[in-house]
C-alpha cells in the first residue's frame, strides 16, 4: 500500500473546543494537538484565525468569509462578461466584412 495520507476534515464545533482548551484553559498548542491527534500547528492556526476574525472563523469547506465571497462572485461575473463580449466583437467582425451576405437582399 502506498503512504498516502487521507486529509482529514474537522467540524466547527471541534475547533471551536480546541481553541477554547488553549485560550480558556491555558494548555499550548502543541499539547492540544498531541491530544486530539491533529497535525502540528492545525490548533494554533486554528486559535490566530479565530482571534482574528471571530465572526467569520471556519467558514467550512467550500465557502469563502463575506468579503471573498463577493470578490469571487465578481470575478466570476467579470469572466463572463468578458465571454460575452468576445461573442460580440466576432460578430460584428462577420457582419462588417460582408455586410451584404448577411443583410438578406
Amino acid at each position: 500500500m502506498s503512504g498516502k495520507r487521507r486529509r482529514r476534515t474537522y467540524d466547527k464545533a471541534f475547533k471551536y473546543e480546541a481553541v477554547r482548551l488553549v485560550l480558556e484553559e491555558g494548555r499550548s498548542a502543541a499539547e492540544v494537538e498531541r491530544n486530539l491527534g491533529t497535525g502540528r500547528g492545525i490548533v494554533s492556526r486554528w486559535v490566530r484565525e479565530l482571534t482574528e476574525d471571530q465572526d467569520h472563523a471556519f467558514p467550512g469547506k467550500g465557502h469563502f468569509k463575506p468579503p471573498e465571497e463577493e470578490i469571487h462572485a465578481l470575478k466570476r461575473e467579470l469572466e463572463r462578461v468578458k465571454r460575452e463580449r468576445d461573442i460580440l466583437k466576432k460578430a460584428v467582425a462577420i457582419f462588417s466584412t460582408e455586410p451584404e451576405r448577411y443583410s438578406g437582399s
